[in-house]
C-alpha cells in the first residue's frame, strides 16, 4: 500500500510543479516607427506615435545581429517605464 501512496503523492508533487513553471510573467517587447526595440512588462498605452508591441516570443525569433529595420536596447540603458526616440531614453 505505500508505493501506491508514494507514488500518488509524487503524481500530485509533479502536477504542482508543473502548474507552477506553466505560469509566467507577461514580457513584451515594444519597438517605435525607427526600430529601436526595448523589453516592457505590461502593454502600456504609448502616447508617442507609432509605437508597436510585441509579444516576447516575436523577440526570439529575430535575428538582431543582421536584422536592419530593427535593433534591440538592453534593459542596462533604461529602469524607468519610457521609450526609445533616436536613441535616448524618454520617461513617461
Amino acid at each position: 500500500m505505500k508505493p501506491i501512496l508514494i507514488t500518488a503523492a509524487f503524481a500530485v508533487l509533479s502536477v504542482g510543479t508543473v502548474a507552477v513553471s506553466a505560469t509566467s510573467a507577461n514580457a513584451y517587447v515594444a519597438c517605435n516607427k525607427a526600430g529601436e526595440c526595448w523589453h516592457v512588462d505590461n502593454r502600456y498605452h504609448y502616447r508617442e506615435p507609432g509605437i508597436v508591441v510585441h509579444p516576447d516570443n516575436w523577440y526570439f525569433h529575430r535575428d538582431w545581429e543582421h536584422d536592419k529595420a530593427y535593433r534591440y536596447r538592453s534593459e542596462d540603458h533604461h529602469r524607468d517605464r519610457g521609450f526609445w526616440r533616436d536613441g535616448v531614453w524618454v520617461h513617461f
